[in-house]
């Protein structure tokens, strides 16, 4: 395999459509550092591990010489793109941007090779444009052509409201890639039709056009939502080891394959190995410890990811209760304390109907019983209560 194969073979790893590949092997035979570009807006402050798989790739292209642009799109952001919504979504303040996008470069660079990263932002050119500017790139493109997005035709079809500000996302989008004579862009699958949009306005402008590369959207810990924190099925790069640890280590065993290769640094070569290993009779589970492990050292340390797997084995493996156990005081009220708010209030779910989700799910135990009555009023007493695998709290009623 030559060395331009060799680094096709890595680029395409996980990726959903390369538009037009032809012109990307084109470029890579140029034999220059490209220009590689990823839009973020900063509509949330932290990243999950979602979030990295786009990140994930475009280290890939450092790894293989490449510059990478990343566009924190704080004046997109202000405008709002419903990236497949059914709905507009709410552009933020600049004071919530600011505060979103502090985050995003030092989690970034969890990933990224700061060396090859250059961190623009869109307000430096799209401020400048003004309401001339943007008439004129208003006038590129045709509101039958706008209805074409997928997300549009079906608000448009069902009758749905459609802000005028919405269509020019998209352009705004296409421009950055002007502004920053991008060679190619990513973006997941959602972003196609934005990513197209650079394409015909670089050609407009006379430039040779970006090739559009798209990414898969991860699937969560369900293994069917995509990771989003609404669905509550993500890993944030923030958490604590442990709980990452535990998180992954849930993964069904055809999940797991899907989080190696989107995920996970490993050749090809010892993806290839380890699934025969598999194949061969050893345990899914030792091989989920190993993308575990990874992950959380690229995150954290190697030191954290060790002490992770030993809690991991302490708690789960050999059934044991942590140390570390966090204490709680509740008081109750005449008759008690409801269930479902004690573990509401004691932090081990988000909210009373999880708790009973939980409860009628079986995933609640009570020093190490089983919990059934979702309707038990909870006496003065301490115990140690459990949800799910990972969530423990010593709670005391009073």
């Amino acid at each position: 395999m030559s060395q331009l194969e060799a680094a096709l073979a890595e680029i395409k790893r996980g990726a959903e459509e390369i538009l037009v590949e032809e012109e990307l092997i084109a470029k890579l035979k140029e034999g220059r550092p490209l220009r590689v570009k990823l839009g973020m807006d900063p509509t949330a402050p932290d990243i999950h591990l979602g979030h990295t798989v786009i990140l994930n790739k475009l280290r890939q292209f450092q790894d293989l010489g490449h510059d990478v642009l990343l566009l924190i799109g704080d004046f997109t952001a202000q405008v709002g793109d419903p990236s497949g919504k059914n709905s507009t979504r709410p552009p933020l303040t600049p004071e919530q941007v600011a505060e979103n996008a502090k985050t995003y470069a030092e989690q970034a660079f969890k990933v990224l090779d700061p060396a090859r990263t250059e961190i623009v932002y869109n307000s430096s050119w799209l401020g400048e444009l003004g309401a001339t500017g943007m008439i004129r790139l208003a006038s590129k493109l045709t509101v039958a052509r706008m209805l074409e997005r997928d997300d549009f035709k079906k608000r448009y079809a069902g009758g749905q409201s459609i802000a005028i500000h919405e269509f020019m996302y998209p352009l705004l989008q296409g421009y950055d890639s002007v502004a920053l004579k991008a060679d190619v862009e990513l973006g997941g699958t959602d972003q196609k039709f934005n990513l197209l949009m650079g394409r015909e306005l670089q050609k407009d402008a006379g430039m040779s056009p970006q090739v559009v590369l798209t990414m898969p959207l991860l699937e969560g810990l369900d293994g069917i939502k995509k990771m989003s924190k609404s669905a509550g099925n993500y890993i944030g790069v923030d958490e604590a080891p442990s709980e990452m640890f535990g998180k992954i280590m849930s993964l069904s065993d055809t999940l797991m394959w899907r989080y190696f290769e989107l995920l996970s640094r490993r050749s090809l070569d010892e993806l290839a190995a380890l699934k025969q290993q598999v194949t061969g009779g050893a345990n899914p589970r030792d091989i989920k410890i190993l993308l575990a492990k990874e992950i959380i050292t690229r995150y954290h340390n190697e030191a954290a990811a060790e002490q992770a797997h030993e809690d991991f084995v302490q708690r789960f493996q050999k059934n044991a209760i942590p140390d570390d156990l966090p204490e709680v005081t509740l008081n109750a009220g005449a008759d008690g304390i409801g269930i479902a708010n004690l573990l509401k209030d004691a932090g081990l779910v988000a909210s009373t109907s999880e708790a009973l989700r939980m409860i009628k799910q079986g995933a609640v135990k009570v020093d190490g019983d089983k919990l059934e009555d979702g309707k038990l009023q909870v006496q003065p007493g301490q115990a140690v209560y459990q949800v799910g695998k990972r969530k423990f709290a010593k709670v005391t009623v009073a």
